[in-house]
């Protein structure tokens, strides 16, 4: 397709430039973004009330709503983001190893930009300016590809942005928004070999099995989250309490909620009534085994149900009868997202976060602090599930590749 062919070709020319553009002159145009985006919150608002209408119309689900929502408080969170990344660290020209070989060579192995970044998602207008900013500050050009559904929101933010760098004298092209969503678009980009240096999908398992079947070029695969909470036999059931209502309900559409929980049957009949009756102030549907259904009134899960991301408030709840029966039914469900342990058992706790074979693995906590922000990244384009160099949140080192530089003085071989 030509019109992607030109994107990638805008690109290329752009990151020659931006791969060695100052720390400096980088975090002036984050600066310049983030001023941008708060002057612009009108536009943005009207584009996405757009998108809104359209998504209300169609059918769009509250929770998937809720993920294309954007408000004034949200813009300024987003805003306030591309500052934080700004404030990090550049992670280019970082020398990450060196040595001095028995000849006299000084090796030095360095930090360098990617190149060009494609990042398909789905309708979160926000991941339009986290991967835009994180990239920028990374040193390589995106080109970015969301859904039809939030396509308003994101041809206004994508064009405040262009225009905010290219203020400060970057080329507005480091940052590119594809504007036809056509399904032909977003394969046309899986296959721009010779342009695109990795793709990076952000969704539903719909769009990343597509990315990851399909794509030509290099992928870092970003996974879905059926996440569980185990509740061991020595949990502090206050404490679950409150960690599975805040990881099922404080936002059920994201990847980092709570969809599974797993509980020892030793505390499960002082627990479950808790559980339950703290959500049912928010109406979670529960779907559990014969167990925790002799416990509480809840629906009968199904297979189907143990490997479900609902993303929304529903939840399915598994009895076990000890903490390897735990790490066994998680590890066989899990998408390797976020997995949480409830208890107050040093061993429980080292022998579930040993065994659990997910990118983050929280002992009394919430899973739904697995976000680049939480972590100190200032953003994140997604939650890489896979293992290679890349996994948890993508942040600016996640961002970068190396290169070695060797320098001698005359050796020869």
């Amino acid at each position: 397709m030509e019109y992607i062919v030109e994107l990638g070709k805008k690109a290329k020319k752009a990151q020659s430039t931006l791969a060695s553009a100052s720390t400096a002159l980088k975090n002036d145009a984050l600066t310049a973004i983030s001023a941008a985006l708060r002057a612009g919150k009108n536009e943005i608002l009207a584009a996405n009330a757009m998108d809104l209408e359209s998504g209300k119309s169609n059918g769009m689900s509250e929770s998937l709503l809720d993920r294309l929502a954007l408000s004034e408080k949200r813009i300024d969170d987003i805003a306030d983001s591309v500052l934080d990344i700004a404030a990090l660290p550049d992670p280019v020209g970082r020398v990450k190893d060196g040595s001095v070989r028995p000849n006299g060579l000084s090796i030095e192995k360095i930090a360098v930009p990617l190149g060009t970044i494609a990042v398909i998602f789905e309708a979160r207008p926000n991941v339009t300016i986290d991967a835009a900013a994180l990239c920028l500050k990374s040193g390589n050009t995106v080109i970015l590809r969301g859904g039809k559904e939030a396509i308003n929101s994101n041809k206004a933010t994508a064009n405040i942005m262009r225009k905010a760098i290219s203020d400060i004298g970057l080329d507005e092209n480091c940052i590119q928004l594809v504007e036809n969503t056509d399904r032909e678009t977003a394969n046309a980009l899986m296959k721009l070999n010779g342009y695109i240096d990795v793709l990076i999908p952000r969704g539903g398992a719909g769009l990343i099995n597509s990315v990851v079947q399909n794509a030509t070029v290099p992928v870092i695969e970003t996974g879905v989250g059926n996440c569980h909470i185990y509740v061991d036999k020595t949990a502090d059931i206050d404490m679950a309490v409150n960690i599975i209502f805040n990881a099922k309900t404080s936002r059920p559409s994201v990847c980092n909620a709570a969809e599974s929980l797993v509980i020892h049957r030793d505390i499960a009949a002082a627990a479950l009534p808790a559980i339950k009756l703290k959500l049912d102030e928010k109406n979670v549907e529960l779907y559990g085994d014969e167990e925790a259904r002799k416990i509480i009134d809840i629906a009968p899960a199904t297979e189907e149900d143990w490997g479900t991301e609902y993303l929304d408030y529903k939840m399915s709840v598994k009895t076990v009868g000890s903490v390897e029966e735990a790490i066994e039914h998680i590890n066989t469900y899990s998408t390797g997202h976020s997995e949480a342990i409830i208890t107050s058992d040093y061993n429980s706790a080292q022998k579930f976060t040993q065994l659990v074979n997910s990118s983050a693995v929280y002992v009394n906590a919430s899973t739904r602090f697995t976000d680049g922000g939480q972590f100190g990244f200032g953003a994140e384009i997604g939650i890489s599930t896979q293992r290679l160099h890349a996994r948890g949140p993508i942040g600016l080192p996640e961002l970068t590749t190396t290169k070695f530089v060797i320098r001698g003085n005359g050796q020869i071989r």
